[in-house]
Formats: C-alpha cells, structure tokens, sequence
C-alpha cells in the first residue's frame, strides 16, 4: 500500500512527497481508518514504528479551518525533546496547509509561550506540567479541543504525571476524539483509559517487547567499565559504517563519566544529553548529532526518548537498563522507517539479571559476540566496582548509671561561711541562749 491509497487530500501528499515517504509503516496503515471514524484509538507501538505520523495524518487530514484562536487539536508528550519533535513533524506535514502549531514545555520562560497562546493557534503540543500551567493562568483555553492525543503515555506515568494528566483530561471538552499511543500498556494506562476514553478500539503494530525484526542485535560479556571504554573505541575505531551512534548509559554521572573517556580521542565528535543538562546546550546536541556533526551521543533513557533521527546506524547500550521495556525503546532509535540497524549490549557479571529479564520480555536470546583478540582488558576498577567489605556490627550495650547531675551538696549550717560580722552579745546568746552581761565591779 502506497500513500496515495489512503484517504489523504493533495496538500499532505504534496508534503509526504517532498519528504520522500510513499508507504506507510504497519501502524500507520493499522490506524488511519480507524482514527478517520472518529473513535478512540489506544495505538501499541514500540519506538521507531512511525507512530508520530500515524497519528497527525489522520488528524490534519480531518482538521478544518476555524476562525477561532481557540486550538481544535492537542497533543501530550513527556520531553522537551519530543515537544519540538511532534511540532516539526506537523510543520513538514502542513507545509502547504494553513495551520498554527505551538510547543510548549518547562524548564523555559513562560511569557512567550502565553503570547503565542493569545496570538490563536490551530494545535497545541505540550508537556503536561507546562500545559496545566498555562490552562490555570488563563492563557490557554480548552473549550474547542476537537482531537486529544497523548503520546508516550506509559512513559509519562513514569516520569510522574498522572495527577496533570488527571486535571487536564478533567477540563477538556467531553465531545471529544481521544487517541493514545504507548510502547506498553500498563494497569496505570488501563485505569486512565477506562475513566476517561469512550470504548477505545486498541491496534497493535506488534505486541509489547517485540524487538524490530530488522534490527541485528549482538552482545559482548565484559569484566568492568573501563574494558567496555576499550571496546568501545575499538569498534569505533574499526568500523567506518558507525557514522552516527547513540550510546546509552545508565546514570547521568556515568553518561559525563564516559564522555570524559571518549571526548579526548574523538574531539568535537562526541556529545553526552541527559536532564541535568541546559536546555539550550539539549537541543544543540541533537542538532548538531543530527546534521553529522558528532559521530556519537551519549544519552540516558529519559532523554532520549524525544530524540527522532531516522539515520542513526548503531545503539550501545553501555550499560543495560533496569526496566526491561527500556530495552526496546533504546534499540529502537536504530532501524527506524523500516530500515536496518544494529544493536550491541556490553555485558559485565553484575547485569546479568537484566539481561534475562530483557530476553525473557522478547523471547530471544540475544546472541554473543567473543571478544576482539587485541582488546585489552583493563584490571582498574570504578568505585562502584570495588567489592564492598561488610563488618558486621555488634552493639555494645553501656550500663546504666542512672540519672546524673552535678557534684555538689548542701553544707551543714555551722559550715556555712559568711561575710556578716558577729559582736560578743550575739555570740554568749546563740552558746547559752541568752544574753550574758558581767557582773557590776564590787566597792
């Protein structure tokens, strides 16, 4: 199926034309007749299935022209990063369509992102914390809200944002079209469906933890960090094909960590993304990773779950996620559009655990790769890899004096100094206990 068998008008072929896409992916084709009906759609699709599209196609395709300067569409998404995503994919879409379209999202001024509101806008993107902020001050009115889709659901319950989701969702409009897409649906996605979606007709592009068929996964087991530092820069030193990377590491310490090991032999080729980074400095890395610029990025998981470059050649997974699902996502920035790509994991003794986790999730093994001969295993040990000596701690239990106070104790009267001078009479009276005069001289 091509796309100029769907129900499209001439103005998103045009646009679909000059971006050069002719066939739409599985989930595209799944969910554009349903989301044409008008009923609610919960869309499964895992990372890099087309899934941004598949629902902004449907969706402008039905868009009319309004005059008010109320938005008829909004979207929701966790990230930054997938704000200015979504907002590119409609520019592309309507660039020959008379549509305004706005992101917003924290971590920024406010002020423009209120004029932008008052100025009337056609769709809105939003993260959810920014959105319920502007609804609240009264800059952005949800009264004409045709179309709500919300986007990375599953991750935005991760990243704690039910209680806005909760609130936004309760001032929307209830004639309403709601579509929602996730890489998993959890009993939290299923409880928000069931309270505020009208019998939701559920598409799966593939069921949850279903690897992409056309990415080739590899792994090598190795001893600590910095033998997968030496690995690293040996494959990239050997293989030219590995022209744009997105390397993932667990912790934002050891994303600057890595960086700090790679930047010096790979100066200016190298970025390291992640949330305590600026935003300015955010999108630049991915601008410029994006334009060829850097050959490699390291990210974490958050992050990089706004990042849409369909040319990436190769995922390192550093280091293995804890939440299997992760998994998916991350090697899903490979082989994205139906392309091919490939994924290799380092693997130390301690992520074995997840490791099986992560197969048991695809049902696959994924298949290791021995060691180049010339890698040079390193004995140097992170602080985190240190073995850790547990001293068992025995209390020793003090006897108990009671309560103390200061030494000290009333002296007894006749021990009592004082300053007060004392005459004779005093003196015979206080010993005998009465005054005692001398008896008068006899003549």
């Amino acid at each position: 199926m091509t796309f100029s068998e769907l129900n499209l008008n001439t103005p998103l072929l045009n646009a679909l034309d000059d971006l050069g896409f002719a066939e739409p992916t599985t989930i595209q084709r799944k969910v554009f007749s349903v989301i044409m009906s008008g009923q609610d759609v919960c869309g499964i699709a895992q990372t890099g299935t087309g899934k941004t599209f598949a629902y902004l196609l449907p969706c402008l395709r039905q868009l009319k022209y309004s005059k008010e300067r109320f938005p008829q569409m909004l979207v929701i998404v966790p990230t930054r990063e997938l704000v200015v995503q979504v907002v590119e994919a409609v520019k592309k879409l309507t660039a020959y369509m008379t549509l305004e379209v706005a992101g917003v999202y924290g971590g920024v001024n406010i002020n423009p992102q209120k004029e932008a509101m008052e100025n009337g806008l056609d769709i809105v993107v939003a993260t959810p914390g920014r959105l319920y902020d502007l609804v609240v001050s009264g800059s952005l009115r949800l009264k004409a809200i045709k179309k709500l889709v919300i986007d990375e659901m599953d991750e935005m319950l991760n990243l704690g944002f039910r209680t806005q989701l909760k609130n936004i969702l309760d001032l929307l409009p209830p004639k309403r079209q709601n579509l929602l897409f996730s890489a998993t649906i959890t009993p939290e996605v299923e409880d928000l469906l069931e309270e505020y979606f009208n019998n939701p007709v559920k598409i799966e592009a593939a069921p949850a933890g279903t690897p992409l068929e056309n990415i080739d996964q590899q792994a090598y087991e190795v001893p600590n960090f910095y033998t997968k530092v030496n690995l690293l820069k040996l494959l990239l030193e050997r293989d030219a094909e590995m022209s744009r990377v997105m390397i993932f590491a667990a912790t934002r310490s050891l994303a600057d960590q890595l960086f700090e090991q790679l930047e010096p032999a790979y100066p200016g080729a190298a970025g390291v993304i992640h949330s305590n980074k600026e935003q300015n400095h955010r999108f630049n890395t991915v601008k410029q990773f994006r334009n060829g610029t850097y050959r490699f990025i390291i990210a974490t998981d958050i992050v990089a779950r706004g990042i849409d470059i369909s040319e990436v050649t190769h995922v390192i997974n550093f280091d293995l996620p804890e939440v299997p699902e992760n998994y998916i996502h991350r090697i899903g920035r490979t082989g994205r559009a139906d392309k091919n790509g490939i994924a290799i994991s380092f693997i130390t003794p301690r992520e074995k655990e997840q490791q099986q986790a992560i197969e048991e999730l695809m049902h696959f093994a994924i298949p290791v790769t021995p060691l180049p001969e010339d890698l040079v295993i390193s004995t140097v040990l992170t602080e985190d890899e240190i073995p850790k000596v547990h001293m068992k701690t025995i209390p020793v239990k003090l006897p108990n004096k009671g309560v103390s106070g200061p030494a000290f104790h009333e002296k007894k009267a006749k021990n009592r100094k004082t300053n007060q001078k004392i005459t004779h009479a005093e003196k015979m009276k206080q010993k005998y206990g009465k005054p005692k005069t001398r008896a008068g001289r006899k003549k």
